[in-house]
């Protein structure tokens, strides 16, 4: 055990643990409003916030450089690209009583299960971890793009593609609605001179 961790207990708070708190309730309130939204750009607009959070949480692990790719990759990026999806293939932007299947409550207690498994697993290999704030940076760009590069460097390179064909998806779809409805409209009004 650290000296950090003798000297500093659950029962004292610093303030840099009351704002990772507070924090974290605030990012599960807007990832819970992602998730329990009716339209989407305001789901949509929810993750922001939800994914905001995450990268302040970051910050306050002194994780810098892992908080600004959060902020570039995650909102700048895969949000953007959720949003011109929904343009693209021109989703409902009031509400829409599709979204809603009917099982929410088996969604609900999936959701809740998992939830705890996950909290449970990171208490259990956590409990008497420390983070050594005299120590060397842990989540530097060197640090990070070590592990990336050598650890996480095919999911990192999956996960590109499979963006990448998600936004090609939402093109040809919007095409292909696009031009067949752009053919109706062109012939009915051939039709209509025609019978004239």
């Amino acid at each position: 055990m650290t000296l950090a961790a003798a000297s500093h207990g659950f029962l004292s708070p610093s303030g840099v643990e009351i704002a990772f708190v507070l924090v974290g309730i605030a990012t599960l309130g807007a990832a819970l409003m992602t998730v329990g939204s009716r339209q989407l750009v305001h789901a949509a607009l929810w993750l922001v916030v939800a994914l905001g959070g995450i990268a302040v949480e970051y910050l306050l692990l002194t994780a810098e450089f892992i908080a600004w790719v959060q902020v570039l990759i995650y909102v700048g990026s895969v949000v953007v690209l959720l949003l011109f999806g929904l343009m693209l293939t021109k989703a409902p932007i009031g509400p829409s009583p599709d979204a809603d299947s009917g099982n929410r409550w088996a969604a609900l207690t999936v959701a809740g299960a998992s939830a705890a498994a996950l909290v449970w697993v990171v208490v259990d290999a956590f409990r008497a971890t420390w983070i050594d704030l005299d120590g060397a940076a842990q989540g530097s760009a060197e640090v990070s793009g070590r592990s990336l590069f050598r650890f996480w460097v095919l999911p990192f390179e999956a996960l590109s593609v499979l963006l990448l064909a998600a936004l090609v998806g939402a093109i040809v779809l919007s095409r292909r609605g696009g031009g067949a409805k752009g053919a109706a409209e062109t012939s009915a009004p051939a039709a209509r001179e025609g019978r004239l």
